[in-house]
């Protein structure tokens, strides 16, 4: 769905900055005042962009998700895509998750009892479970039941990850009960303009997505998830056209890769994508890739991870290839949720017994969801299903969903990163001249700001989960 809102009116607390918009993204002021009768239409909108630009920008997925995960590498200031990295090198996505997205989000669930519209409340529980999911996904234990209440809760207490995908769950549930198509409109929607029938398939399609988060270690609870949804009548995302996603406008509201690509030249993808595309004949490959500049003959050409700058660097800043347009461009959408996603999922689900549907279909399917997401025509997509290497192996599901899975979240850098390491696939080799010998990084580590803030809370939470380390093993991630 398209951003379609007018202005976004910023303003500021100690812990609190609320981004209030109207219909469409010209504007930005600061309005220290508004905070006292703020209204949920803008807290949405703030809430909602603040965490899509998290999500998709700099520090959580450009010099790093997705460096983890090698969709991109860097040519130059290379030092990320080595694990080289500082104790604030992973303040954004904690600050912002926390201080501008599930404070608003948390105001609007108390505005929406006040006001009677179970139907803001529903929207902000969906949004703040894909938040916290994001952050715990990323560190592993998080405040949550503490978090985001300063008055009452100066320094949170740190939850166990298990604990954290549990108290999702039960809100996501909650969500769908107060969701209501019937019911008061919502304003401020700039994922599915006050469409409720989607927020309920959003919210399901997060539930399935957490039930697998989970599966590895809680399989009955996975499966029990799965049974909640079919017994609600529920259904996911259904088509491409009702992917949950951000569509952004043009500058200054543009979308924050296109944003930084403005002045920008240190990255490219990464080879190891590069070298699958090329192997499987991939059709998605032109999309994902922009053709050298003067190599000859103009070709795609990735990166190895993790080089040495001078050895990065000499490979040629034109004789190597940057991400594609779709993904540099104004208007490129962040993307929160696929139906390739959703699909891949129930196939996975059905794989391990958690459904009675058909593994095999609903892979095939979502190969294609995928390629049409992309524009990719039905003859291409025909031809690539039938590609040896490309079909569904149910000797093991892992590997073929986990692969094709990591094509389809290019760019997606977080989701793509939770499902490298809860699926195993596809087997990436470490950065070149990586500093963790010869490790990928598993999480990313506390802001340093929690140590010196939160300290007694931090230092529970890594006595229970492990040395504050890239290396340390999330409870999610089994294997």
């Amino acid at each position: 769905m398209k951003l379609n809102y007018r202005s976004i009116v910023i303003a500021g607390t100690l812990l609190l900055s609320l981004t209030a918009c109207k219909k469409d993204l010209t504007d930005i002021n600061q309005n220290p005042n508004a905070s006292q009768n703020a209204q949920p239409d803008y807290l949405l909108t703030a809430a909602t962009k603040a965490t899509a630009d998290t999500y998709w920008g700099t520090s959580n997925n450009m010099d790093a998700s997705l460096l983890f995960v090698q969709h991109w590498a860097k040519i130059q200031y290379t030092d990320p895509d080595r694990y080289i990295y500082s104790n604030s090198a992973f303040q954004d996505l904690w600050t912002i998750g926390y201080s501008k997205s599930i404070i608003n989000l948390n105001q609007i669930i108390k505005l929406a009892d006040a006001q009677a519209n179970p139907n803001y409340k529903g929207v902000a529980l969906v949004l703040r479970s894909w938040v916290f999911q994001l952050v715990t996904d990323a560190y592993g234990d998080i405040p949550y039941q503490q978090a985001a209440n300063i008055d009452t809760y100066l320094t949170p207490k740190y939850d166990a990850q298990r604990d954290v995908y549990f108290a999702l769950l039960d809100d996501l549930k909650t969500a769908q009960a107060n969701l209501n198509p019937a019911g008061k409109a919502v304003a401020g929607d700039v994922i599915y303009s006050n469409n409720i029938s989607l927020w309920k398939k959003f919210a399901n399609s997060l539930r399935l997505r957490i039930a697998l988060r989970i599966a590895d270690r809680e399989p009955d609870k996975a499966k029990q998830v799965l049974a909640d949804i079919q017994a609600e009548g529920g259904s996911y995302i259904s088509s491409n056209s009702e992917i949950a996603q951000l569509v952004y406008l043009d500058s200054p509201n543009q979308n924050p890769i296109s944003n930084l690509f403005d002045t920008r030249d240190d990255y490219r993808i990464s080879k190891t994508i590069v070298d699958k595309l090329f192997a499987l004949n991939d059709p998605r490959l032109p999309i994902y890739a922009a053709k050298t500049k003067d190599a000859t003959p103009q070709t795609y050409v990735g990166i190895p991870n993790g080089l040495l700058v001078g050895d990065a660097s000499a490979l040629g800043f034109t004789k190597t290839s940057k991400p594609g347009s779709y993904f540099t461009a104004p208007h490129a959408p962040a993307v929160i949720i696929s139906y390739a996603e959703v699909l891949f999922d129930r196939s996975e689900a059905a794989a391990r017994g958690l459904t009675g549907e058909n593994p095999a279909d609903l892979y095939n399917q979502a190969v294609r969801a995928s390629l049409q997401q992309y524009g990719i025509a039905d003859n291409d997509i025909n031809t690539y299903l039938a590609n040896a290497a490309v079909k569904y192996d149910p000797a093991n599901y892992r590997k073929s969903i986990g692969e094709q899975k990591w094509i389809a979240l290019f760019g997606q850098g977080l989701e793509a990163f939770a499902e490298w390491r809860r699926l195993d696939y596809p087997q990436l080799q470490p950065a070149v001249a990586g500093v963790l010998n010869g490790q990928i990084p598993l999480r990313f580590i506390y802001p340093g700001t929690e140590q010196s803030l939160n300290g007694a809370n931090y230092t529970t939470a890594v006595k229970r989960q492990g040395p504050d380390v890239l290396t340390t093993r999330l409870w999610f991630d089994v294997k």
